[in-house]
């Protein structure tokens, strides 16, 4: 288990994650940061905890808003060789 830290909006948020999975959670955490930031640029100053609250619902928004179609082979062939990775872990 690895702990990488995670700013966004000026503060860092110390994160765990798998081996290897260190790169990935960083680009997510730069994703969340870049829309917490326009959310911000939109509506002004928040306090953390509403500036949360409003981009968990925007990101569900997007998440449900998202057509299936659009979900891809390399979609599917990242999520295959997640599950393999799990099955490994539990045989073990």
């Amino acid at each position: 288990m690895s702990v990488v830290s995670i700013p966004i909006v000026n503060k860092n948020y110390p994160m765990g994650c798998e081996d290897g999975q260190e790169a990935r959670l960083i680009d997510l955490g730069k994703m969340v940061d870049a829309r917490a930031r326009q959310i911000l640029d939109k509506i002004g100053p928040l306090p953390e905890s509403s500036l949360l609250a409003t981009l968990c619902i925007v990101l569900a928004d997007e998440v449900r808003s998202k057509p299936i179609q659009t979900i891809t082979d390399e979609d599917l062939k990242e999520i295959l060789a997640r599950i393999r990775e799990i099955k490994h872990k539990i045989a073990q």
